[in-house]
């Protein structure tokens, strides 16, 4: 179990600059691991954390009582809440991302030059990166596996509110880096609450973090995104749209939208505004409202909705920006697939969008105009996850445009450096 330091801030700003130095060391002999090193570390990981299941359920069980009493929100207390289904799962997703080809060495392309040089461009570690997390014990063992996989050492800061939890995970974490004989400081879980410990990693931890990936609530991306000194892989929201096609089917309209909004309400890659095509207002509107009522959702409407559905709430502006992370949807009536694309390109934080249609042309244009990281046909938008596309885990959807985007997987936690081959030559 991990020993929590709880001093002065001096002592804090002096424990993290230790932190990122052993990162640093530990990155060398990580990225010129073996595969089959790098792949025993993970199976060992796997078997650790099923091994473990009750001293990882009795830390969650503390977290989840000292949740209660601060009383955090339910979408937060589902994210933190651990069970015997979700650690194998943790413990599954680890086997994953082991069975994943190694990217580290992958040669990207190749190719010759007149003058004959041979140029390749080739995967590498991208080095140390920085999570900083809230709520979710289970990115500790996502971003830990992934991270060794991509050949990366990795500081893990995850929130107070999960600490005891993420403590028993990551002890798993380097009891399997222990048992491939690889560095123990390539998975670091940060040791302390203190808000500072954060400030640091932000500061680069004096050079040795490379990149830092937030996942967590708005608040602490923005607080990442605007005062991080290293480069930001994120995602400040999800608010995720459907739209609902005047040719979809109704049945699987209904299905769908009471999938990605209620399956897990407290997600990223939840549904938080249903769009409805006018067309179909008269057969669609209501049987999919009435299907996410019956689930247990509340509804807000636009003036058009509300005159079909009085059962709903009144919309406000706010509706249309919000991330509600609970049991509550917007709902508008559009204009056809040009005018939901106009909404989603007006309100949408570019996390993901989805269409339900059987007409190929709409679909083809709503996948051509929509400029989000993540895009669907005829599925819920919360497959918008790194495991549902066979990535193994996810440390974190990314919605920026430079270098990762969608679903951060083993492949995004890498750079390229790129090699070239002579026989002499010299530049003229």
């Amino acid at each position: 179990m991990l020993k929590l330091h709880e001093r002065s801030t001096a002592d804090t700003v002096q424990l993290m600059a230790a932190i990122g130095r052993r990162a640093r060391a530990a990155m060398r002999p990580l990225a010129i691991a073996s595969t089959t090193a790098k792949n025993a570390a993970l199976s060992a990981m796997a078997d650790a954390i099923l091994r473990n299941e009750k001293a990882i359920l009795e830390a969650n069980t503390i977290d989840v009582a000292n949740g209660e009493e601060a009383g955090l929100s339910p979408s937060f207390m589902d994210r933190l809440k651990l069970d015997p289904a979700r650690i194998r799962a943790m413990s599954d997703g680890i086997r994953e991302i082991a069975a994943l080809k190694d990217p580290v060495g992958d040669v990207i392309t190749e190719w010759d030059r007149p003058n004959g040089l041979h140029i390749e461009r080739v995967r590498t570690p991208l080095g140390v990166i920085g999570v900083i997390y809230e709520s979710r014990p289970n990115v500790t063992a996502d971003a830990g596996a992934l991270c060794l996989k991509a050949g990366n050492a990795v500081v893990l800061r995850g929130g107070a509110d999960s600490i005891n939890s993420s403590a028993a995970i990551h002890a798993c974490l380097v009891e399997g880096l222990k048992a491939a004989g690889l560095p123990q400081d390539a998975i670091q879980l940060v040791p302390t609450t203190d808000r500072a410990a954060v400030g640091e990693m932000l500061k680069g931890l004096s050079g040795n973090l490379d990149v830092i990936i937030p996942r967590g609530g708005r608040s602490l991306v923005e607080r990442v995104q605007n005062e991080a000194r290293v480069p930001v892989f994120a995602h400040l929201e999800g608010i995720c749209h459907l739209y609902i096609d005047k040719s979809a089917d109704l049945d699987m309209a209904v299905r769908i939208a009471v999938n990605a909004k209620m399956r897990r309400t407290g997600i990223c890659g939840a549904a938080e505004t249903l769009l409805v095509d006018r067309a179909v207002a008269s057969t669609h509107l209501v049987p999919v409202l009435e299907a996410l009522r019956t689930a247990g959702c509340e509804i807000h409407a636009d003036a058009d909705v509300l005159k079909a559905f009085s059962k709903a709430t009144p919309a406000t502006d706010a509706d249309w920006v919000t991330e509600y992370l609970d049991a509550i949807i917007a709902v508008k009536l559009v204009d056809g697939v040009g005018s939901a694309i106009d909404h989603i390109e007006t309100f949408s934080s570019h996390h993901t969008e989805a269409i339900v249609a059987e007409d190929a042309a709409a679909v083809e244009r709503f996948f051509n105009e929509i400029d989000s990281a993540i895009l669907l046909h005829n599925a819920s938008t919360q497959f918008a996850d790194g495991g549902e596309f066979g990535m193994g885990a996810e440390i974190g959807i990314a919605t920026g445009k430079m270098h990762a985007r969608g679903p951060v997987g083993v492949e995004q936690l890498t750079s390229f450096k790129y090699r070239v081959r002579g026989s002499g030559q010299l530049r003229q």
